[in-house]
């Protein structure tokens, strides 16, 4: 199973975090910049990026994986 990545607060920062994982893989000034570098990681591996609020709720979370049930072009 693949692991998702994670956008969360990690004290002043925002960290990027694999799941599973204790340590982060980078810590960002804003939440912004966390998202912009979990992106290239989770199109790598396939998997979601999971942003959290600042206070550990999710707030989104973006595909970069193959979805067996990919929604369906409504705009054409």
């Amino acid at each position: 199973m693949k692991k998702n990545i994670h956008v969360v607060p990690y004290g002043e920062w925002w960290a990027v975090k694999m799941e599973g994982v204790h340590a982060p893989l980078s810590l960002h000034g804003t939440q912004e910049e966390a998202r912009r570098a979990a992106v290239p990681i989770a199109k790598r591996l396939g998997t979601d990026v999971v942003i959290h609020r600042s206070n550990g709720k999710i707030r989104d979370r973006d595909s970069y994986g193959s979805d067996p049930f990919p929604p369906r072009d409504m705009k054409h």
